[in-house]
């Protein structure tokens, strides 16, 4: 598989593995001195951090949709960068609550011996719409079998 494929593969990876809460998949697909920066509010300088604070806020209770698109990557070597753009949609039904969101993630990734990882990540809102669930009175929804909640 050539690196751009790979990297792509690794993005879907990670997406994939915040939706359906597999943490240890999640974990692997970032290097140990990750660094993160989701906003203002939410900046990470290891694995342990983000994939902490990912388990603790991310939970069974938080439902989440993250769809990305047109791949801008560049490889030089054994490291690259990548821009994607994002749809997001966040679903916590305790509070009555939804987001839906778009924004530029902009990522580095390094070869390592398992292949390409992530090694910086993290992007920037281009909007963020919120609403309650209250004004939705025929929401309903339903758990599919392929989030992890342990």
């Amino acid at each position: 598989m050539d690196d751009l494929e790979a990297i792509k593969q690794l993005k879907y990876r990670y997406l994939r593995a915040l939706d359906t809460k597999d943490w240890d998949v999640f974990e692997g697909t970032l290097t140990p001195d990750v660094t993160g920066d989701y906003g203002s509010s939410l900046k990470f300088t290891t694995r342990e951090e983000l994939v902490g604070f990912m388990r603790e806020s991310v939970g069974p209770a938080v439902i989440t949709e993250h769809r990305v698109a047109h791949p801008e990557i560049d490889v030089e070597g054994d490291e690259a960068t990548g821009r994607w753009y994002l749809q997001d949609r966040v679903i916590v039904p305790d509070f009555k609550f939804m987001l839906i969101g778009a924004a530029f993630y902009e990522d580095r990734y390094r070869r390592t011996d398992d292949g390409w990882r992530i090694c910086g990540t993290g992007y920037d809102r281009t909007y963020e719409a919120k609403m309650s669930l209250d004004d939705v009175p025929s929401f309903a929804l339903d758990v599919g079998p392929a989030i992890r909640i342990d």
